[in-house]
């Protein structure tokens, strides 16, 4: 083995599952993130985690709201993901610039992608400063599935998204 640095270890590891964080921005409309780093935290009770650079909008928005759907997008909207990825929601409509269809959740004004695997329905518990990102740990409320979705995955650090054939 050789020393190799965290970016090329990211590579060596894929893939790594990928979710759309969504998010409720001031206007009523969601905002929606693209993360691949998210775990499982407990059964009982329900928590997951998730990472986020500590520059994200929709961080920004979980903070406040305390309320997030962190969803694990199906590959149909494969490209929309990776361009949510690359855009802020601060001054931008992302459902409608990448033609995402949205679909509403039981019991929440947060909407999330209508072809979408598993929606996690999330209060955030708390946050921790993790170098350049946020730790989010949120306890689940709900959670919805469609085994008929194929799940999306991250590839070759995380520059290609599709699933994991």
């Amino acid at each position: 083995m050789k020393k190799i640095n965290l970016p090329q270890a990211a590579k060596l590891t894929c893939p790594n599952p990928v979710t759309v964080v969504c998010t409720q921005k001031p206007d009523g409309s969601t905002n929606f993130a693209t993360v691949s780093w998210w775990t499982y935290l407990s059964f009982n009770p329900g928590m997951i985690a998730y990472a986020m650079a500590k520059t994200s909008y929709s961080g920004e928005m979980v903070r406040e709201n305390k309320k997030v759907i962190v969803t694990i997008p199906g590959a149909e909207i494969a490209d929309a993901v990776k361009g949510c990825g690359s855009t802020t929601g601060r001054n931008t409509d992302k459902a409608e610039k990448f033609n995402i269809e949205l679909a509403d959740v039981e019991g929440s004004s947060i909407k999330i992608p209508a072809h979408s695997r598993v929606a996690f329905q999330c209060c955030l518990k708390e946050y921790h400063e993790v170098g350049d990102h946020y730790l989010y740990i949120c306890e689940v409320e709900q959670v919805y599935g469609d085994e008929e979705k194929e799940a999306l995955f991250a590839w070759n650090g995380y520059s290609q998204l599709r699933p994991a054939k």
